[in-house]
């Protein structure tokens, strides 16, 4: 079994616990477990300027680099980035396209917002930061619920996080599911992070 590729996506004011806290916990259970992950970042520019003016360097640059790997699972982190890139066409275009493909989806914060923008939630539940849920609205289908009171919301291929640090426990909840409480156990205990396995929690929101 070879480890799956994950890509995660940055651009100019991402936020940076967004994209950190994953890219922590997934390179973190590549290293630890073999044949996992091998995370990779992606840009449509290099440097790309993170919120707070944290310069970060993507391993590659869509539309330039030719060895992007195909992607089996794409992560969309949030940040107040995401309202510009909302209208950034060819990366919504961008979004759709890895999306059709990979086995799964996650977005953290208001990366739901461009999930929606390319068309990926219609139907769905699925949560955001608590201060942004009328911010990702109109850029969601008509049919997508919002709850407000899960840190993370599963709809099989596609996967959301509230704010900032809740990506971290959405990407622990990935990690048990294709590789089991154990293993999740196990690279929360390395990181010294006090992970709790939440993912039972039941939605008691009105879901609007």
């Amino acid at each position: 079994m070879s480890a799956k590729v994950l890509g995660i996506l940055l651009f100019d004011e991402v936020e940076v616990l967004d994209f950190c806290g994953p890219f922590e916990v997934f390179s973190i259970t590549g290293t630890l477990l073999e044949n996992s992950f091998e995370v990779v970042t992606l840009a449509q520019k290099s440097p790309v300027t993170a919120r707070n003016g944290l310069a970060v360097l993507p391993n590659y640059v869509i539309g330039q680099d030719q060895d992007i790997p195909k992607l089996d699972i794409l992560i969309v982190p949030g940040g107040m980035g995401t309202v510009t890139e909302a209208k950034n066409e060819s990366l919504i275009s961008w979004i759709k396209s890895v999306s059709a493909s990979a086995e799964f989806v996650l977005s953290v914060c208001t990366g739901v917002q461009l999930l929606g923008k390319a068309g990926l939630l219609d139907g769905m539940t699925v949560t955001t930061h608590h201060l942004c849920f009328e911010l990702v609205r109109p850029d969601c289908p008509t049919t997508t619920k919002f709850c407000k009171c899960r840190r993370f919301v599963d709809n099989d291929k596609v996967l959301t996080s509230a704010g900032i640090s809740a990506g971290i426990d959405l990407s622990f909840h990935l990690v048990k599911k294709l590789h089991g409480l154990d293993s999740a156990s196990k690279v929360a205990k390395y990181m010294e992070y006090d992970w709790k396995d939440v993912d039972v929690q039941k939605c008691i929101c009105q879901l609007d």
